[in-house]
């Protein structure tokens, strides 16, 4: 066996010591302030998400505020633009429906007014008691579905007072008794439908001489 050469070995390891480091500001045997340690000047480079962030500069800020109010202002001009077009729109159906109202009402009308004739044969037959039977039921029947229906009325009766917008008068007789002109004789009876006047009931009058 061979012997081991003792030369060869190192000397022994030292053992570590911890080290301790006093980081107190004030020196307790002095009683002053310390200056930084290098360990205190290595925490100045900490990585910059750790540092605290920057306060925004003046004009920076009112950059910020300037474009904030610009903003604002063109969310003001969209709203009242919208509003608006709204408000049109809400004007054309207004007005769409106003106009289907009225075209459909003069739709009614000119169908009654060609009916105006049949119902003056109606009338004169009533007079002579012509307008019996089935032809008078059919009569009856189709008067009251134009009343029902479309609002038709008949008007212009013996003693009603004359009213020009509602008659025709054709013939005029003086009467001294007379305090108004009234209706003497219908000669063709007035329709109309609501406030529309279809026709005019043509008339004799008697009149204050």
């Amino acid at each position: 066996m061979s012997e081991e050469n003792p030369q060869a070995q190192g000397p022994p390891e030292q053992p570590v010591k911890p080290v301790v480091r006093d980081k107190r500001r004030i020196d307790p045997e002095t009683g002053k302030v310390r200056e930084a340690a290098p360990d205190d000047a290595a925490a100045d480079d900490a990585p910059a998400e750790e540092q605290e962030p920057e306060q925004p500069q003046d004009g920076a800020l009112a950059a910020a505020k300037a474009e904030a109010a610009d903003l604002s202002e063109q969310l003001a001009r969209r709203n009242a633009d919208l509003y608006n077009l709204q408000q049109e729109y809400n004007g054309y159906v207004r007005r769409s429906k106003a106009a289907a109202s009225e075209q459909r009402t003069a739709g009614q009308a000119e169908v009654v007014e060609a009916l105006l004739g049949v119902l003056d044969e109606f009338e004169l037959a009533r007079q002579h008691g012509d307008l019996t039977g089935p032809l008078g039921a059919t009569a009856e029947k189709m008067e009251g579905t134009l009343a029902q229906r479309f609002g038709l009325e008949r008007f212009g009766a013996p003693a009603e007072e004359f009213d020009p917008e509602l008659h025709d008068a054709l013939m005029s007789t003086p009467d001294p008794e007379a305090t108004s002109t009234t209706i003497a004789q219908v000669m063709q009876p007035g329709y109309r439908m609501g406030e529309r006047v279809l026709r005019a009931a043509r008339v004799a009058v008697t009149s204050p001489e």
